[in-house]
């Protein structure tokens, strides 16, 4: 198994995020993508930022981190705001949607 910051673009504070969503190889992080992987950081309560998520596409492919323009660039930020929309609840806080995880919190 190989550390996530064998990946370039991975530090330590992203391996700690991607960590704690538990994602903990570069083997896992492969497999996952780099949207299945986002939607995870979203889902256990990392906040949303653009920056964040080409980044983890650009790391992927092995490129620098801000390799990213044009209309990839704008096609990432599709991809992204569908995947905010569906896996960020902006109205609860962290607690929140921690509590509505495990079903202490009924769904809406």
């Amino acid at each position: 198994m190989t550390a996530l910051t064998s990946i370039k673009n991975i530090g330590p504070a992203f391996e700690k995020s991607l960590t704690a969503a538990g994602i903990t190889t570069a083997e896992q992080l492969r497999e996952l993508g780099a949207d299945a992987a986002y939607r995870r950081l979203l889902e256990n309560g990392g906040r949303p930022h653009f920056i964040s998520y080409y980044v983890l596409h650009m790391a992927l492919q092995g490129r620098p981190w801000n390799d990213c323009k044009g209309d990839e660039k704008k096609a990432l930020r599709q991809s992204f705001d569908q995947i905010k929309e569906s896996s960020f609840d902006a109205e609860h806080s962290e607690l929140e949607r921690f509590l509505n995880q495990i079903g202490v919190i009924a769904r809406d």
